[in-house]
């Protein structure tokens, strides 16, 4: 029972940051109450590899 309870815990945290990234830092904007997290996830974001466009229309 208390497995189950971290990891819906877990899911609804992880589901939470991607909100949280998705609606200010992704846009360029600071997150209202803790702009050190989103300093955090744009950085982590931008050690990640991407594709550019057109690497990704082949």
């Amino acid at each position: 029972m208390i497995v189950i309870l971290l990891v819906t815990l877990l899911g609804l945290l992880v589901a939470g940051l991607v909100f949280a990234y998705v609606a200010y830092p992704h846009r360029g904007e600071e997150l209202p109450v803790v702009p050190q997290l989103g300093d955090a996830m744009r950085k982590g974001v931008d050690s990640l590899p991407t594709l550019e466009d057109s690497e990704s229309r082949r």
